[in-house]
C-alpha cells in the first residue's frame, strides 16, 4: 500500500486554503487506487492550481500616436523621446523654445513653445485637446483628426489634406488659421467654415439668446411660447491671410500630401 506524507502548507488567502485542502482530499483519494490514478490527479490539480493563481491582464489599450520629434517637451512628468507611443490621457506640454511633432494613422501634430495638449479619441478619431500655446495640424481627410480648444472643435471639413493652426489667447478666445484646405469649427449645434488662406479670431460663448426672440418674433396661436432666435454659440472676427509657419512645420509635416 501507498503511504503519502503532506507537509505543511503556508496559506495567505481563502482561495488557497480551499486549493491546498483539494489537493490533499484528491491525493488521499488517489492513493488508494494505485500509481496511475495519482499521476492523473497530480496532473488536473496542476492545471487547475495553475488557472487559479494566473492574473487576468486586460487588454492593451489602443494607442494614438508616436512621437516622431521632441526638443525640450514632456509626456506628463516624463521626458519626452522619439518613438514613444501616445494613448488617451497623456499630456504633451513644451517648454518656452521647445516643440514636439506627433504621427497618428493618419495625420501629424506639431506642439509649439510654450503649449500644452492633452490626447483623446472622439468615436474612432484621434483628437487633442489644448490647453494653451499654439499647435499645427495636417491631416489627410476629414475623419483622420480633431482639436477641441474649450467648447470648440476644430476638424478639416473635407476630405483633401488639410493643415491648419490653432492658437490659445485665453480660455475663452483663439486664432484659428487654414493654411491649406477649409476647417470646420464647432461649437455645439453652431457649426462654421474656415475657407483657405483665411483667418479668424474667435470669441467662444457670445452670450444668451433674448428669451423673447427678435422685435416681432413671438406671434402665432395663443397659448405657444414665443419663438427664441436662434442662440449664437461663438462670434468670429476675420484677421487676414495665414502666416508662413516654421520650417520645421513644412519639411516634417507637409513633405507629402498622402502622409500628413
Amino acid at each position: 500500500m501507498t503511504c503519502l506524507r503532506v507537509d505543511r502548507f503556508a496559506v495567505t488567502s481563502g482561495n488557497d486554503r480551499f486549493t491546498v485542502t483539494s489537493i490533499v482530499k484528491c491525493l488521499a483519494a488517489a492513493s488508494r487506487n494505485g500509481c496511475s490514478s495519482i499521476t492523473k490527479a497530480l496532473l488536473a490539480l496542476l492545471v487547475s492550481f495553475s488557472l487559479l493563481t494566473t492574473p487576468l491582464c486586460a487588454a492593451p489599450a489602443s494607442s494614438l500616436g508616436i512621437v516622431v520629434y521632441a526638443d525640450r517637451a514632456q509626456i506628463g512628468a516624463a521626458q519626452a523621446s522619439v518613438g514613444a507611443t501616445l494613448f488617451a490621457g497623456d499630456r504633451l506640454t513644451t517648454d518656452q523654445s521647445g516643440s514636439v511633432q506627433v504621427r497618428t494613422v493618419a495625420a501629424r501634430l506639431l506642439l509649439s513653445s510654450a503649449s500644452s495638449a492633452t490626447f483623446s479619441q472622439d468615436d474612432v478619431t484621434p483628437a487633442a485637446t489644448l490647453t494653451f500655446g499654439s499647435a499645427t495640424f495636417s491631416t489627410a481627410n476629414s475623419n483622420s483628426f480633431a482639436l477641441h480648444v474649450a467648447s470648440a472643435v476644430i476638424r478639416p471639413s473635407t476630405n483633401r489634406p488639410t493643415v491648419g493652426q490653432v492658437t490659445v489667447l485665453n480660455p475663452k478666445e483663439l486664432i484659428v488659421k487654414s493654411t491649406r484646405g477649409s476647417l470646420r469649427v464647432a461649437v455645439e449645434d453652431d457649426v462654421r467654415e474656415i475657407p483657405e488662406g483665411a483667418a479668424y479670431r474667435i470669441v467662444l460663448d457670445s452670450g444668451p439668446a433674448d428669451p423673447q426672440g427678435p422685435r416681432g418674433a413671438g406671434g402665432g396661436s395663443p397659448g405657444r411660447p414665443p419663438i427664441k432666435a436662434a442662440r449664437s454659440r461663438f462670434i468670429w472676427y476675420a484677421i487676414g491671410a495665414t502666416a508662413v509657419i516654421t520650417f520645421l512645420a513644412v519639411r516634417e509635416v507637409f513633405e507629402s500630401p498622402e502622409r500628413p
